[in-house]
């Protein structure tokens, strides 16, 4: 009788399955400290080469990613992957199918009515730093609005700029007429007072509006221009004198409300410590630099980037009182002291400016 061999792929069957089966037992009390306890879903509107999710997105995932030692996973769902449209992201992270989202609360209007006071024309004052830190050290101001979420940072770009399809504006006059984009229905009443005729649209959708002419124009602050490629569908991009603004768009990355309070202690408090102070103001100083970088970038690739004179400026600047009285009395009307909240953003935001 031949006795079988003592190499290991010639183990008697059972045997082998047995010492595997062991081998498997043995590397399972390993294999949760390399997995995530849990898995988040992070979805937003822009392309995977945008910088909101290169410099701001990924890089907060990383952190909360290595600060829980893996124990939190968070994958990110870029240009809509997860499913809906731009406006529907609010819903989503309110509702929980997607645990955090990165989107403007102007696209959902009415449902965030205090917070659109930081988005106003001469309230907001050039500075993406200044806005969001005043959001930040004054968030009671606007807490209402996010009662139903779990905000993690509410922030602004550095304000308004006209980017135009065909020609630059050198008065207020010649944008009487012309279609504009506007991120905010506030946007859009700024554009009516300037006798121009405002086109609500989320950002995804202007490259084609702008190529096909079915608008003349946009307001977007610069630094986004090089991420949808404005130079190739617009001639102009005109900040106001001394770079002034008309206005902003507030952003909102907010986390699904019982998602987060489901979180055990020491993993909230890991959430809570990259969504405070410091990243309120990272996020601010993140966007006055690519603000800088985006206007260099659009003169490099052919696109005419300067500011209006005086004259325009203020023609287009005056606007903003009847804009700022048609906001009061609105939400004034839903029980909120409009003019109250319209001074105290202002103090807050000059408060940092100064």
């Amino acid at each position: 009788m031949r006795l079988p061999s003592t190499g290991a792929n010639s183990l008697p069957s059972l045997f082998r399955t047995t010492v595997l089966s062991a081998a498997i037992l043995a590397l399972g009390s390993v294999v949760p400290a390399y997995a995530a306890d849990l898995t988040l879903t992070l979805s937003h509107f822009l392309s995977p080469k945008s910088a909101t999710q290169v410099d701001l997105i990924e890089p907060w995932a990383k952190r909360i990613e290595e600060q829980s030692d893996g124990r939190i996973e968070i994958k990110i769902f870029p240009s809509m992957t997860l499913g809906g449209k731009p406006g529907d992201l609010y819903r989503q992270v309110r509702d929980g199918s997607a645990d955090i989202v990165w989107t403007l609360p102007g696209y959902t209007p009415g449902v965030f009515p205090r917070s659109e006071v930081f988005e106003l024309p001469t309230v907001h004052q050039g500075s993406a730093e200044a806005t969001t830190m005043a959001i930040h050290n004054n968030f009671e101001l606007i807490a209402e609005d996010f009662a139903e979420l779990h905000p993690l940072l509410v922030h602004t770009h550095a304000g308004q700029a006209l980017m135009m399809r065909d020609e630059c504006a050198t008065s207020a006059d010649d944008l009487k007429g012309k279609k504009i984009r506007t991120p905010s229905r506030t946007g859009g009443w700024l554009i009516t007072e300037w006798g121009a005729e405002p086109v609500g649209m989320p950002l995804p959708a202007l490259p084609e509006a702008m190529s096909k002419g079915a608008v003349d124009g946009a307001m977007i602050p610069f630094e986004i221009a090089p991420t949808i490629r404005a130079a190739k569908f617009s001639k102009c991009g005109q900040a106001g004198a001394a770079d002034a603004r008309f206005g902003t768009a507030l952003f909102l990355f907010a986390m699904n409300k019982d998602r987060y309070e489901a979180l055990p202690d020491d993993l909230r408090a890991i959430i809570d410590e990259n969504s405070g102070e410091a990243f309120a103001s990272y996020a601010g100083a993140l966007w006055d630099r690519a603000e800088t970088r985006a206007k260099e970038l659009q003169i490099e690739q052919g696109q005419t980037v300067d500011m209006l004179d005086e004259a325009t400026t203020t023609a287009l600047t005056e606007a903003a009182d009847a804009v700022i009285g048609r906001w009061v009395e609105e939400v004034s009307g839903d029980g909120i002291d409009g003019a109250a909240l319209v001074e105290a953003a202002r103090a807050a935001v000059s408060a940092q400016g100064s």
